[in-house]
């Protein structure tokens, strides 16, 4: 029989179905369309995506050139209303394809701040913005780089691995170059105020920020000659700065080799990643490292 003192004080118990949290639902397949459209502008392997690719690259090529003979007064004198009409045409064009790009994978934001997501919208903003500030227009030359797609289109899947396995290396050894980086410019700050204090403003050192200046020209071994010291301390702190910049160059290489050698241990391929566009994923991943979309096999 049910006791009335021990049930109304009864807890259900975290076992028990009410209590179950909801589990998180899949997420919906992309619309057909939509990863037809994905495999067409993200991929390489089908006719289409290869002719879509290969138009790109040309219209990207021609946009470039024309934008730079926009900065030759003999050709624009002639030819300034054709090249601003060619200028538009690819820019209205680039426009609807990062749209495009945007509808075709499931997490549009994820693209769009990737470094191809930030390289399309950038090669597009220049010409609106040069309504407001002329001469603008001359930054989508930065075009260029969304030819980096080229290695797709030629199928060179081992050219594309290895700039994928530079940049991960490059990401994986981060802090401890940016750890380097810190060291590097203490000791152009108390070089250069070492400087500044021993040559003055007679030798050219006017200011601890252009004695600053002058250590980063003298530790990177570069030397301009614009300022020198005349001093035989100031000789001397010159020396010892050019040799610490011998000395240091061998850390950051030493840095990116190691990240560089462990990259090269993981093997990756050339999938596109349906959801983010993102590419790089290790051979036999089924979901995308990025956005954690599951991948799709092409054969």
């Amino acid at each position: 029989m049910p006791n009335p003192r021990t049930d109304r004080f009864h807890i259900p118990r975290a076992t028990e179905p009410r209590d179950r949290l909801p589990e998180e639902a899949p997420p919906e397949p992309l619309a057909n369309w939509r990863l037809a459209l994905n495999d067409i502008i993200f991929g390489a392997e089908s006719k289409a995506g290869k002719l879509f690719d290969v138009v790109l690259i040309l219209a990207i090529i021609i946009s470039v050139v024309a934008v730079m003979l926009e900065t030759v007064s003999a050709v624009v004198v002639h030819y300034r209303p054709l090249l601003i009409g060619i200028e538009w045409v690819f820019t209205l064009l680039f426009t609807i394809e990062y749209g495009l790009r945007l509808v075709s994978v499931r997490h549009p934001m994820k693209y769009a701040t990737s470094f191809y997501g930030i390289v399309d919208l950038l090669s597009i903003i220049p010409t609106y913005l040069s309504l407001l500030i002329p001469g603008a227009n001359t930054l989508l030359v930065i075009r260029i780089l969304r030819i980096l797609r080229v290695f797709r289109v030629l199928k060179l899947i081992h050219y594309v691995s290895e700039a994928e396995m530079l940049m991960q290396a490059l990401r994986a050894g981060k802090r401890k170059i940016l750890v380097f980086l810190y060291s590097v410019v203490t000791m152009v700050v108390v070089f250069g105020a070492f400087m500044y204090l021993i040559e003055g403003p007679e030798a050219g050192f006017t200011s601890i920020p252009k004695s600053i200046y002058w250590a980063i020209v003298t530790l990177t071994t570069v030397g301009y000659g614009d300022i020198t010291p005349v001093t035989p301390i100031g000789q001397f702190l010159s020396t010892a700065v050019m040799i610490t910049g011998y000395a240091i160059i061998a850390v950051p290489t030493g840095i990116y080799t190691a990240e560089l050698a462990s990259q090269l241990r993981i093997q990756r391929d050339n999938r596109s990643c349906p959801g983010c566009g993102k590419t790089g994923h290790e051979a036999d991943a089924e979901f995308c490292r990025f956005c954690g979309e599951e991948m799709v096999d092409k054969e």
